[in-house]
């Protein structure tokens, strides 16, 4: 007996940083692991959602300019989050609504013209090898897919259902933030920092460096003043810590970030607020206010 046909998905263009994710890898910190998954968790959800298929299914994400990719079967696909330009073989459709892409056309969502990283979901999901539990590509210990590149091919599941998904006509999709307001619980080494540099975290006007990532939302702005000098013992760093390196300027941990680190965390950013933080672009005006 034969095995059924596996669908395929063609990378035609990758994009400056094209990944698989999901919902992510949580639980395994005490290894070592990070969580990984869909930065703007939300969007990935909806785009999920619109193509019918479960929310934790493996999605494309894009960063700041799209990409390209062909399928060999019809498929319904969804182009969210970061908003674009979209095509199907050079014809324009809709961006953050379900289309019909048909076996072997091109679909391509160009540059984003706000926010910074898109989702593309395919119904039946992308379906790599999963590893602990999860499809998602983590660019800090190498786990999962790696990044796309022109050529790459990702396996295609089968949808759940032959027929458009309910209730998928158009939804709000979240807007770009022109202000990114993150809120921050003090800890667990405020301590180590300067009165002033409380106020200064709460009342300073920073911005977001283009020199952030997967890893860290980094920041530009004025530095945060230490009460305390020397080295502190690495320990656990969690989604949201808001660490302070030698520079002095707060650096946001995203969902790639290291298990442990040496440099003191002045507070930490609840999950909830974080998806907004994976679509401010460099540049973007950013506050700290207490949480």
């Amino acid at each position: 007996m034969t095995s059924p046909a596996v669908s395929r998905l063609y990378v035609v263009r990758a994009g400056a940083l094209t990944t698989v994710q999901d919902a992510g890898r949580p639980g395994w910190a005490h290894l070592g692991v990070g969580r990984a998954g869909a930065l703007d968790a939300p969007a990935a959800r909806l785009a999920n959602r619109l193509v019918g298929n479960p929310p934790d299914a493996a999605v494309l994400e894009t960063t700041l300019t799209g990409c390209a990719v062909r399928p060999d079967r019809p498929v319904l696909a969804v182009v969210g989050g970061a908003g674009c330009r979209v095509t199907v073989d050079g014809r324009p459709v809709a961006w953050g609504a379900p289309v019909r892409v048909p076996s072997g056309a091109v679909l391509e969502a160009g540059p984003a013209v706000n926010g910074v990283r898109g989702y593309l979901a395919f119904a039946g999901g992308l379906v790599p090898e999963p590893v602990l539990g999860s499809r998602s590509a983590d660019l800090l210990s190498g786990l999962g897919p790696a990044p796309l590149s022109e050529g790459d091919v990702l396996p295609l599941g089968e949808p759940a259902s032959a027929g458009p998904p309910p209730h998928a006509g158009p939804v709000p999709w979240p807007g770009t933030p022109a202000e990114l307001v993150l809120p921050v619980h003090p800890g667990p080494r405020h301590d180590w920092f300067t009165e002033a540099a409380l106020r200064t975290l709460l009342t300073a006007a920073y911005r977001v460096s283009p020199h952030s990532n997967r890893i860290g939302l980094r920041t530009e702005g004025p530095a945060l003043e230490r009460s305390r000098t020397g080295e502190l013992p690495s320990e656990g760093m969690v989604l949201g810590a808001v660490q302070v390196p030698p520079d002095g300027r707060p650096v946001v941990f995203l969902n790639d970030h290291p298990t442990t680190g040496g440099y003191p965390v002045f507070g930490v950013v609840p999950e909830r607020a974080l998806a907004a933080a994976a679509q401010a672009v460099p540049g973007t005006r950013l506050r700290f206010v207490r949480a």
